[in-house]
């Protein structure tokens, strides 16, 4: 996923991506398994399950004078290599500081 933020010139103030993965698990519990060490941790879950809302949230900082952006939310899958991005979903709305 990735967020961008854009004033209403144009110019770029915010980006910022981020990678939700499923864990390799072994299913009946919270502890991530490594292969031939089988070295355990507790993991958090950073995967996007199906049907269900996930909530996040970005802190933007404006600048001085600025007060309202167009942010850009891009949902894309990922396919072996970060330079393949299938398009899922994108949304783009215009934030404001004024009621």
């Amino acid at each position: 996923m990735e967020v961008t933020a854009k004033t209403s010139d144009g110019k770029e103030i915010f980006r910022d991506e981020r990678h939700y993965h499923p864990q390799a698990t072994t299913c009946r519990d919270s502890k991530m398994m490594y292969g031939a060490q089988w070295k355990t941790q507790n993991v958090r879950d950073t995967s996007l399950q199906p049907y269900a809302t996930k909530a996040d949230t970005f802190e933007i900082k404006l600048p001085e004078g600025v007060r309202t952006a167009d942010v850009t939310v891009d949902l894309f899958y990922e396919v072996h290599n970060p330079d393949y991005k299938i398009p899922i979903h994108k949304v783009t709305k215009m934030v404001t500081l004024d009621k």
